[in-house]
């Protein structure tokens, strides 16, 4: 496959700049691979495509506020710092994006808050745009992270052009998020309400959590035409023993299990057993899932309609064939749906 292939025309007005007014009523697209049927749907009617013992894999990581603005030293040029991964707790170590980049060089000094309570240095140059900061903080630790949180803003997408307003703190996070390390969403699962759980609940459906810490890997652009040569950058996956027998006792009582997005796709196809099993995992995944591709987990999945030549349509291709994904998004654009993470969502089937 090459990189063309994934590629199409997103007509003006159709990127979502905020979020649905309640979580679960957003728009629907429901696809069926067994007779290349499409139907138009809300959110919450998902639950009318399962029944008692399937499973809902959800991943659970939790998006900590990763875009701080901080002043250079001496010449005060405000840069964005975007913090993606801690290195080293004690040693304050953190890799970042700066914009823009060409004004930072390694041995500068950031200052952040208007009291400049917080100082950091550049100490590498990791990438053209990626640097390694060391946060000069004496404090204990959590004080230290309290102060990253405090000064730090929920990390909209770029392609979201207005303003943090204080309703995305929570509503640019699932509502079961526990587990703090994400700078970007796992959006599908922003279409989850506590009522429709609650629903899917009682009906018996079963719900495995995982966790994949969402950094940049599926953001960066693919810049080679030829798929096999794209390098995924690394994140952080946990899949615990409880949510492994969930998942393994619906394989084998040949039940619905659908992945609530591309991350929970992508954690559960990390730790594939050699008898097509999930196994326990707690380390890192750099897995770049593009057609063909063939699924041992999960025969279901929710999505959101995701940006051309990314690493997410890619893998939404290899599970429902890049032809009928072609014509799903032909028809998401006739109709008007909402596209990317504050947008619609489809289930495939």
């Amino acid at each position: 496959m090459k990189l063309s292939h994934f590629n199409y025309e997103l007509p003006e007005g159709l990127v979502a700049e905020y979020p649905n007014k309640n979580r679960d009523e957003s728009r629907l697209m429901v696809i069926d691979r067994s007779d290349y049927s499409i139907k138009h749907r809300l959110f919450k009617d998902m639950i009318e495509y399962f029944n008692e013992d399937d499973v809902i894999v959800l991943n659970n990581t939790k998006v900590f506020p990763a875009r701080l603005y901080g002043n250079k030293e001496k010449t005060g040029a405000r840069i964005e710092v975007f913090l993606l991964r801690e290195l080293n707790a004690e040693q304050r170590l953190w890799d970042v994006l700066v914009d823009p980049a060409r004004k930072i060089r390694i041995g500068n000094k950031l200052y952040f808050g208007e009291d400049e309570i917080l100082v950091a240095e550049v100490i590498d140059n990791t990438t053209s745009r990626g640097r390694t900061l060391r946060f000069l903080c004496d404090t204990e630790y959590e004080d230290f992270r309290k102060l990253l949180i405090n000064l730090g803003q929920t990390p909209l997408p770029k392609y979201i052009k207005r303003d943090v307003e204080p309703e995305d703190k929570h509503r640019y996070q699932t509502i079961y998020a526990k587990n703090e390390g994400a700078v970007a969403a796992p959006t599908a699962g922003l279409h989850f309400s506590k009522h429709l759980l609650k629903r899917l609940e009682i009906k018996g459906i079963k719900f495995s959590e995982v966790t994949l810490h969402t950094g940049l890997a599926s953001f960066y652009p693919v810049e080679v035409e030829d798929l096999s040569k794209h390098k995924m950058d690394s994140e952080r996956v946990i899949i615990e023993e409880n949510a492994v027998n969930i998942i393994n006792n619906g394989l084998k009582n040949k039940r619905r299990i659908c992945a609530v997005g591309t991350t929970s796709m992508r954690a559960i196809e990390s730790s594939v057993s050699s008898i097509g099993t999930l196994n326990e995992i707690n380390g890192w995944t750099n897995k770049f899932i593009f057609p063909p591709y063939k699924f041992s987990i999960a025969n279901s999945m929710i999505t959101n309609f995701h940006m051309p030549k990314s690493t997410l349509l890619m893998m939404a291709s290899a599970f429902m064939e890049n032809d009928f994904v072609k014509k799903a998004y032909e028809e998401a654009m006739k109709e008007k749906y909402n596209f990317y993470s504050y947008g619609d969502a489809m289930l495939i089937i």
